[in-house]
């Protein structure tokens, strides 16, 4: 997949995809990065620690968050990304599901949508991401949690995204996928999907996992945002050797680390253990 005039090789490699949030309310981070010169710091430190893809968002879309209007979310999130274009070589995705937020993005040099509704919230989306020929990634997410068959549900709603991506012209090899870990999921399903990921894999399409410091990790070690790095790093773990590719954290240090280590294992020649 060629993402921003660079290429990923999705079947062979694991990338990290840094998080920039410009927002003063997300539930990590909010805050810290929404003066322009901290927000090209951070992206320089991401960068020299590995990161493959800066993903900046101008919404915070933790649970219970409140929504801005297009024009504050554009307001802040253009100028970071003409500045992170001007000042890197770098590949910009842009996390929102305003068509109206991801053209102005586009227009300003961003290279991927990340839509937390996967094309579902409002239909121009899919047209907006087509005419510019930008990827994308679709994340599971729905109004409700009124599954009948929870693992095979989450399948269905992925698949219906692909469908409405694919009907608006966009193409396969410009397609992500991301299980919504942590949207309209209670802990245990957040759970059983870590468990299950092995098939969204098997969808056929590149996947992105995004854990990093969300509930499901705090609820599952009883600890706050600050300490919940050792748990994103066993689910980016968890994840790699279930075959998704791209990583969305806030620590890429570390999980690149993990990374380089669980792909040196899954390298490793059979002539080594026998």
């Amino acid at each position: 997949m060629v993402i921003g005039g660079k290429l990923f090789d999705l079947d062979r490699r694991s990338y990290v995809m840094g998080i920039l949030n410009v927002t003063p309310d997300s539930f990590s981070d909010g805050g810290s990065y929404t003066e322009l010169d901290a927000a090209l710091r951070q992206t320089e430190r991401m960068l020299e620690e590995g990161a493959a893809i800066i993903d900046i968002g101008g919404e915070s879309t933790r649970p219970g968050y409140a929504q801005i209007s297009c024009e504050e979310e554009m307001d802040r999130v253009c100028p970071v990304i003409r500045a992170v274009k001007e000042h890197f070589d770098v590949p910009v995705s842009l996390d929102t599901y305003k068509p109206e937020v991801a053209l102005a993005g586009i227009q300003a040099g961003v290279d991927m949508i990340n839509d937390i509704w996967g094309l579902k919230e409002e239909g121009d989306m899919a047209s907006v991401i087509e005419k510019a020929g930008v990827c994308c990634c679709l994340m599971h997410n729905r109004a409700n949690t009124d599954y009948s068959d929870f693992v095979a549900d989450v399948l269905s709603d992925l698949n219906e995204s692909v469908e409405i991506a694919m009907a608006a012209g966009i193409e396969a090899d410009r397609i992500i996928l991301d299980p919504g870990i942590g949207f309209a999921k209670t802990y245990e399903q957040n759970l059983l999907l870590l468990n299950r990921l092995s098939l969204v894999c098997g969808l056929g399409f590149p996947v992105l996992l995004g854990t990093s410091r969300k509930s499901v990790i705090g609820n599952a070690l009883s600890l706050p945002v600050t300490e919940r790095e050792e748990g994103t790093l066993a689910t980016t773990v968890i994840g790699r050797m279930a075959g998704c590719s791209i990583f969305r954290v806030h620590n890429v240090k570390a999980n690149r680390r993990a990374l380089d280590m669980t792909d040196a294992v899954s390298a490793a020649p059979r002539s080594f253990f026998e």
